[in-house]
């Protein structure tokens, strides 16, 4: 209560963390956490909680529902052996009300922070480690292309969509229009040219593209071309995103 200097004690953590994002198509993150126990004896993790920022929502992938009730994957043992790891699985999600201003994010950005309480023997009072999260968002210019939806799987020869959305990421309006062009293993649906129309500053437009796959296996979606008439400057669009394509079961039978 009296205390009047700070002291600082300096505490060797016997955790070893290494954290990594990665990009999926959908413009979400996921967050994957190796933790490693590098001392000599087993150490006990108490509780692993993520704090993300104000412009997502998370949500944990380290459970697995069985017979009706969310299980851990790390079972009911919550200490690690001497040089053990494990690996948690975080997934980052745009909150509605971010999603126009997610293209403006470049550079390094802060995520959040790990929390992990842990303790060398039960009964002993808990520590607590921390990690600040960051990573480096690429900056994709005035415009950045995204997939909204895209099937999984798809069959041989038949049509399928996809949605794509553009975002204007520039200070100054767009009027855009859209080229297709075929490849040896994809062919666009319907007209090959199409007005896309005026794309305010910070603002997104979708639209959706009919396509057929002519050869199995897993294919990109590549050579399209969007056209900003204002600057008359056309960016290309390739390896959009992949899919697998399987052959169909009718013919397969015949």
């Amino acid at each position: 209560m009296f205390l009047r200097k700070l002291c600082i004690f300096s505490l060797f953590s016997p955790l070893e963390v290494k954290t990594k994002f990665h990009n999926s198509e959908m413009n979400d993150l996921f967050l994957e956490v190796q933790i490693k126990n590098t001392s000599s004896s087993d150490v006990f993790i108490q509780k692993v909680s993520l704090e993300p920022p104000e412009m997502y929502i998370t949500a944990e992938l380290n459970n697995v529902n069985w017979a009706g009730e969310d299980e851990c994957t790390f079972g009911t043992r919550t200490f690690l052996k001497s040089m053990e790891q494990r690996q948690y699985l975080y997934h980052f999600q745009i909150k509605q009300e971010f999603s126009e201003k997610s293209g403006a994010i470049k550079g390094l950005t802060e995520m959040g922070k790990l929390d992990i309480t842990w303790k060398r023997n039960l009964g002993e009072m808990a520590m607590l480690h921390t990690i600040q999260l960051e990573k480096e968002f690429p900056h994709y210019g005035n415009m950045n292309i995204s997939l909204e939806t895209i099937p999984d799987t798809v069959i041989l020869e038949e049509p399928f969509h996809i949605t794509c959305k553009i975002t204007n990421q520039s200070d100054r309006k767009m009027i855009l229009d859209l080229k297709m062009c075929d490849t040896d293993s994809i062919r666009w649906c319907g007209s090959s040219r199409r007005y896309l129309g005026e794309l305010p500053p910070s603002s997104s437009l979708c639209f959706t593209l009919t396509l057929m796959t002519l050869k199995m296996g897993l294919q990109s979606i590549s050579r399209f071309k969007i056209t900003d008439k204002l600057l008359k400057k056309t960016y290309v669009c390739d390896d959009v995103a992949k899919v697998y394509v399987m052959p169909s079961i009718v013919k397969m039978k015949k």
